[in-house]
């Protein structure tokens, strides 16, 4: 390290903290001193792209594996990231719908959980942000309100897309997505491969690719190999950060901290820390998904341009979230066959995917092993296991328009990727860990980014949200 004070100290190189860290950075002073401490090493695309075609690579074995990083006292449950420079943006699918305004007022609208701090006006321009940023393809016309258009135009349709487009309108649309639809910013267009995890034509976003150049900044100091496990909290604040690096303990201060872990990690810290609060660590969750295989008569599903061709909002929002939660369509365009000679492509696939609540008895917790954090997750709630058996009772109807002759479910994934909740948003600490800001309500010189802010379980993919917060966040750093 250059010096064993910073004015700003943050941990991670994810969406999270690169995001936090671009807004800080277009703000802070050509004096400013900036401390990143990032765990992993930076495994660059193009050698992940050899791992997955069985040539050697020297990089391969710099990270740890995620399952390795942590004990799963539930081994039914799958926790999907990445660990390394970048984050989970290696490994993430691109998927960038926003949430829906009545996303953040659960609470009032539905007697459901409780309302986000910030609700959806508050975010709509920290979400153009991004998604400039980002330079994201979307529809003009979209379920949720927008003032500007997409950077890129929208993926094309399949066929079946089409005619659900044409029936829905703006509650089906092209999903807007960090897949570009044209080569832009040095991405080339989506092969619609379905690798997305490692681009093979490296046409998603990712924190290596974002030209952002915030870790070349002659204000930021990147220290690899340096894993933070806890803080030094003294009189309502951050005083210090210690870490592992090199086989050794080592401890910095700071004016301003930024947790830019994921959410199991950020809460593995805070507790790690002695923090006292009684949600910090509780609520983990995530959204719950499952294929519908739709076969059709004479009607072939071809076409498209990506992975996930669009969204359908028939099944999210309305007064059945009193009672059972919001469904999320995805139109999969991954390679798939019908096993019946003549109708190989005679069916749509589509990825149903439920929100669900916070629970205080799925929780993270410390172990031994200080750097190491227990997951214990009992299960998606019964509000979202209703959904799920309501949506089989009312999806032949939405899919009406098309000539369906079956529908056939798989069981739930193990995973939607998605690791939210443990340090949630709330007004007061009587509810939750942090502030609209993302500022800890007890520790005011300390940020907790990411999805484990998040007050509610919405369908809508997490990354989007989260990397807006983290520059609403940054706003409020000075």
């Amino acid at each position: 390290m250059k010096s064993t004070a910073y004015d700003l100290l943050v941990v991670g190189t994810g969406f999270a903290s690169t995001f936090f860290l671009k807004q800080y950075l277009s703000k802070a002073p050509a004096t400013a001193r900036v401390l990143v401490l990032e765990r992993g090493h930076l495994y660059p695309r193009a050698e992940r792209v050899k791992e997955i075609l069985g040539q050697e690579t020297a990089y391969a074995k710099l990270n740890p594996l995620a399952n390795d990083t942590f004990e799963n006292h539930n081994r039914g449950k799958d926790w999907h990231f990445s660990v390394g420079f970048g984050g989970s943006s290696n490994c993430w699918y691109g998927c960038t719908p926003r949430f829906l305004p009545s996303d953040f007022r659960m609470k009032t609208l539905y007697g459901i959980g409780n309302d986000w701090p910030v609700q959806y006006d508050e975010l709509d321009p920290y979400y153009e942000q991004v998604e400039d940023l980002m330079a994201i393809s979307g529809p003009a016309e979209t379920p949720y309100p927008r003032k500007k258009a997409y950077a890129q135009p929208p993926h094309l349709f399949t066929a079946v897309d089409t005619l659900l487009h044409r029936q829905y309108g703006k509650l089906y649309i092209s999903q807007p997505t960090a897949r570009a639809r044209v080569a832009t910013h040095g991405r080339n267009p989506c092969c619609a491969s379905a690798v997305c995890s490692v681009c093979p034509v490296d046409a998603k976003f990712t924190i290596e690719n974002s030209n952002f150049r915030v870790y070349d900044d002659p204000r930021v100091e990147l220290l690899h190999g340096a894993q933070v496990y806890g803080l030094e909290l003294v009189q309502d604040r951050v005083r210090k950060v210690s870490f592992h690096r090199n086989a050794q303990d080592q401890h910095v201060g700071a004016e301003v901290v930024a947790l830019g872990a994921n959410a199991l990690f950020n809460a593995n810290i805070l507790l790690n820390s002695g923090d006292k609060n009684p949600f910090t660590g509780r609520g983990l969750g995530e959204q719950l998904g499952l294929q519908a295989h739709v076969y059709l008569d004479n009607l072939q599903s071809l076409g498209g341009s990506t992975w996930v061709n669009a969204n359908g909002y028939m099944l999210y929002d309305g007064e059945h979230r009193k009672e059972y939660a919001a469904c999320l369509m995805e139109s999969s365009n991954a390679p798939f066959f019908r096993p019946e000679s003549g109708k190989w492509r005679n069916m749509a696939s589509f990825r149903m995917i439920f929100e669900d609540l916070p629970d205080a008895d799925n929780y993270v917790a410390t172990t031994a092993d200080i750097m190491k954090p227990a997951i214990h997750f009992k299960g998606p709630s019964d509000y979202t296991r209703k959904a799920i058996e309501r949506m089989k009772q009312r999806l032949p109807a939405v899919l009406a328009c098309l000539p369906v002759e079956q529908i056939i479910y798989d069981q739930p994934y193990a995973s939607e990727a998605h690791i939210l909740g443990t340090t949630r948003m709330s007004v007061s600490a009587a509810q939750g860990v942090v502030d609209k800001h993302l500022r800890h309500h007890q520790y005011r010189n300390l940020f907790v980014l990411g999805s484990g802010s998040f007050t509610t379980y919405t369908p809508a993919n997490p990354t989007l949200t989260l990397s807006a917060l983290s520059l609403l966040a940054a706003d409020q750093s000075f």
